[in-house]
């Protein structure tokens, strides 16, 4: 995934972060999704998230995702 762009709508900036979420209200623990973000846009979209109560976690882009 060397060529993510970051999730942040109309940026264009190489994504350097993912951030695996779920919302539970209608997904269980196994349904997640993932946004990637670059580093401007990280604290905005985790805190997109985290406001609305979203279980999430923040890794480096190159790392496998925690199940």
């Amino acid at each position: 995934m060397t060529d993510a762009v970051c999730s942040r709508a109309g940026c264009r900036a190489p994504a350097r972060w993912r951030i695996d979420w779920r919302n539970p209200r209608i997904h269980d623990a196994s349904r997640r999704k993932t946004w990637v973000a670059c580093d401007e846009h990280l604290p905005f979209l985790r805190d997109y998230l985290a406001s609305r109560g979203f279980p999430l976690e923040v890794a480096a882009l190159a790392e496998p995702a925690a199940r």
